[in-house]
């Protein structure tokens, strides 16, 4: 009994304290707004920011190829000859790595 008294003693002086501290806890950790949470929220939209820059890049390239293909018949060829390896009736192709 003198124990649950020392205890609650304790509890007692220092209430601000606990509450303070069980507060942080609450907000660090278990909040569904977390810090840590949060932290983890940045560092996805970063990610998915990367991930937006690497498909405009890619849709810009795209667009200014289709803009060539429009533009130069030639380049149909070229594209053919390089991407798909296509080749003419009396042409030899050799791949070098």
């Amino acid at each position: 009994m003198n124990r649950l008294q020392d205890i609650w003693s304790y509890i007692r002086r220092h209430k601000y304290s606990i509450t303070l501290i069980v507060f942080l806890f609450i907000y660090f950790f278990l909040d569904e707004n977390s810090l840590m949470r949060q932290r983890e929220y940045n560092r996805e939209i970063n990610d998915l920011k990367e991930e937006i820059e690497k498909y405009r890049a890619e849709y810009d390239e795209s667009t200014m190829m289709l803009n060539e293909l429009d533009e130069n018949p030639a380049a149909i060829e070229q594209i053919a000859r390089e991407k798909y390896l296509m080749k003419k009736a009396n042409e030899d192709i050799f791949i070098l790595k």
